[in-house]
């Protein structure tokens, strides 16, 4: 709804929140005061969404394979015995064996036979097969035609943290989350040396990147964007806030919701701002808190990232120790995903039930993959349907085969029977005929006697 004449907020929805209304008279009456209840004594039972966490479980497979991928490929002239790999099972969360695994995604390696050792026995090898190969050069060549995005995600990275700067090993665990590519800190950091520095000691676990120049057209969160967007589509300024959807059936007490209709009336503080004056308590902290979660989550590729990672940058962003408490506090903006048994924060306005509403860019890397992953398994389907029609068919020309010997048994014993019929009356009848003669042999003797 546009309200001419003054400046208001962008539109903010919300869902099963009965009277939960924006009150303009703070922005109408400087006078007005706004009544918080401290932060920490807000609690918001967490409830499962199924929707969500479909979302998660869809991707699992996905995710196991990159994994297996990746283990293969950062290994010496990327091949691994067999044996090898089965024993780091666990750490890749494998719960079948590698053959099997191997046997259920065909397409990704090739299986060779080698030596570890000179003198070794042969042992099997895997290698990553053509296909693969095809796919990491189709990777390549959208991480090229993306290399921009890249570069704006990894300033971005830098700029909304405190001093600027961000431990290196940090960004490298957390590269498949926001699509940096495996060696930009080899081809993309010096490449781009008017924006980055590597600072420290590279491999001890003590170097950093940092930020050299700041660039005011990444210091623009999604939120800002949008409000800027939607200021020139109706003409009128927008200020930026957050979309607030809770979904169905999904309800907060009514203190609660006083609280998020007051927090919502709060500017909002961008991320890329310095709030080094601010009070790590203060609720325009948890308002700004609530910005770099809600940006950190735009800028992954999926809109989602699990807790644990999200807590390594608990010092460069500012974050309170409990700052995934504001994941429930929160959930009309976020959802906190137990599946897996992992804690995993979404952002709810990137998802139409479980399918992601704009893809970033860099996700058509995902994309390729899957579609490698989805042609082995059709060949697999294939290969077990010819296989089960094979068998069934054995079957049938043996239950054949079985029912003409029967039959042929059943006559050659039949036959038999009969000879044996004949072979037995014509015994009988020789004896009969025996016993007869010796009858009237018998008689004839006792006549010539008497």
């Amino acid at each position: 709804m546009i309200i001419p004449g003054i400046l208001f907020k962008s539109q903010t929805s919300f869902s099963s929140i009965s009277n939960l209304k924006l009150n303009f008279k703070s922005f109408l009456n400087p006078k007005f005061t706004l009544q918080f209840n401290p932060i920490s004594s807000l609690k918001v039972v967490w409830r499962k969404d199924s929707t969500l966490d479909k979302a998660i479980e869809n991707d699992k497979r996905y995710k196991l394979c990159a994994r297996v991928v990746k283990e293969v490929l950062k290994e010496p002239g990327q091949a691994i015995p067999l044996r090898y790999l089965d024993k780091r099972r666990e750490r890749l969360r494998l719960n079948v064996g590698v053959k099997t695994f191997i046997n259920n995604n065909p397409g990704l390696f090739d299986t060779y036979y080698d030596r570890i050792r000179p003198k070794s026995n042969l042992v099997a090898f895997l290698r990553p097969s053509n296909r693969l190969r095809n796919f990491l050069e189709e990777e390549k060549r959208i991480y090229d035609e993306s290399e921009e995005l890249v570069v704006s995600k990894l300033c971005k990275l830098l700029m909304m943290s405190r001093y600027k700067v961000i431990s290196v090993d940090k960004l490298v665990h957390v590269k498949r989350e926001f699509g940096l590519p495996n060696d930009f800190l080899v081809n993309l950091v010096p490449k781009y040396s008017n924006y980055f520095r590597l600072t420290g000691s590279p491999g001890e676990g003590q170097s950093f990147l940092e930020l050299v120049e700041w660039n005011p057209e990444f210091a623009k969160s999604v939120i800002e964007q949008r409000a800027e967007e939607e200021s020139q589509l109706t003409g009128i300024r927008v200020r930026p806030n957050f979309n607030y959807n809770l979904p169905p059936g999904f309800s907060l007490r009514k203190e609660m919701r006083e609280w998020v209709r007051d927090w919502l009336e709060l500017d909002y503080i961008s991320p890329y701002e310095d709030v080094s004056h601010l009070d790590q308590a203060s609720r325009e902290m948890e308002k700004r808190m609530v910005a770099v979660l809600h940006e950190l989550l735009s800028l992954s590729l999926l809109k989602r990232v699990p807790v644990p990672i999200l807590g390594k940058f608990t010092n460069d962003y500012r974050f309170s120790n409990a700052f995934s408490s504001a994941f429930t506090r929160h959930s009309g903006i976020f959802y906190m995903s137990l599946k897996g048994g992992i804690k995993t924060a979404v952002l709810r306005e990137a998802y139409k039930g479980d399918e992601l509403i704009d893809k970033d860019p860099l996700l058509g890397i995902k994309d390729k993959f899957v579609e490698l992953l989805e042609e082995g398994w059709r060949e697999r389907a294939e290969m077990l349907r010819v296989r089960r029609e094979q068998v069934k068919k054995d079957m049938e020309m043996m239950a054949a085969k079985n029912g003409e010997l029967s039959e042929k048994v059943v006559k050659r014993q039949s036959s038999e029977f009969e000879q044996n019929k004949e072979h037995e009356l014509v015994f009988l009848s020789k004896v009969l005929g025996l016993w007869y003669s010796s009858f009237l042999f018998g008689i004839a003797v006792s006549l010539v006697h008497d």
